[in-house]
């Protein structure tokens, strides 16, 4: 090293004269140098991390994902109250393939696409059915599941399809801010419109003979009748056909990339596969008898 070369002419010429002391003036400050060498390098390598450490590039922000955690199997919890379902399990993985945390945010339906326009939250994985109205205000990633909405009937109430809904006298249940309440706001112009803010009310007024119908998305109004048989009945065919995608924020062209590599990614490692037998296993059963296509 070129800062060390004085120190080593004073060893060479204390070579010439004759063997060096332990307490030879010039090899005691050779010494010296040589002990600074590493509290030096050790001293660049902490500066160095610091400085890392406080301009971590912005990809290693947790992704911060909005949630209603109260549709099973998509969005859940478990009994100790942490976030499980289809949609976890797909969000975790997505985390892993982009080499970034993320956080889950649980919130009300209505409340997902604003949290997202305000910037409270990055994305949107919450069984969200791709609109146009909803594409003005915020992205989508490429569509990763096929539904459609249908009907859950009261058994008595002589209803097999949607148009038996709209007639005078008719009752009819919706979910607040779904595709559901936006076809029956632009479509059921003469029944009665029944708005809740979750799904589980809305099949209630059905069960109790208080609405006459509730519609909602497919999977769902399934599940449903499998739980009330003896008041209900389940029109499966969808009258209206939907594709579920991730929300993003409006211009997140980076993130949407990602995102849809992801997807394409899962889709061909049969990823949706996997998670359609874990938590869907029966009602992918059950469909392909009825002669349904299944979801994913």
């Amino acid at each position: 090293m070129p800062g060390n070369e004085s120190g080593n002419q004073e060893i060479r010429k204390s070579q010439v004269g004759g063997p060096l002391s332990a307490s030879s003036p010039a090899l005691s400050r050779y010494a010296a140098r040589v002990k600074k060498i590493p509290v030096l390098v050790a001293c660049v390598v902490a500066f160095l991390a610091a400085f890392a450490c406080s301009k971590k590039p912005e990809g290693t922000k947790p992704i911060i994902i909005g949630m209603e955690l109260n549709f099973p199997p998509f969005e859940m919890k478990t009994p100790g109250g942490e976030p499980t379902g289809v949609s976890v399990d797909l969000a975790q993985t997505m985390a892993k393939f982009l080499g970034r945390e993320i956080r889950i945010e649980d919130m009300p339906f209505d409340a997902l696409i604003p949290s997202l326009k305000t910037g409270k939250i990055d994305m949107v994985i919450s069984s969200m059915t791709r609109t146009e109205e909803r594409a003005k205000s915020i992205d989508f990633s490429d569509p990763y599941l096929s539904t459609g909405v249908s009907i859950l009937a009261g058994k008595n109430t002589g209803i097999n399809s949607v148009a038996d809904l709209d007639l005078p006298g008719r009752t009819v249940a919706v979910k607040k801010g779904t595709t559901s309440h936006i076809y029956a706001t632009e479509h059921l112009k003469k029944a009665r419109v029944l708005v809740f803010d979750n799904d589980g009310t809305g099949v209630l007024e059905v069960t109790q003979g208080k609405a006459d119908a509730f519609i909602y998305d497919q999977m769902s109004i399934y599940q449903y009748y499998k739980k009330n048989p003896e008041t209900t009945k389940a029109i499966l065919k969808p009258f209206q056909k939907e594709s579920w995608a991730i929300g993003i924020q409006k211009g997140n062209d980076a993130l949407r990339a990602d995102v849809n590599r992801f997807l394409a990614d899962f889709k061909a490692k049969k990823g949706f596969e996997v998670l359609g037998e874990k938590y869907l296993g029966e009602d992918k059963k059950a469909f392909a008898e009825m002669g349904f296509p299944f979801y994913f």
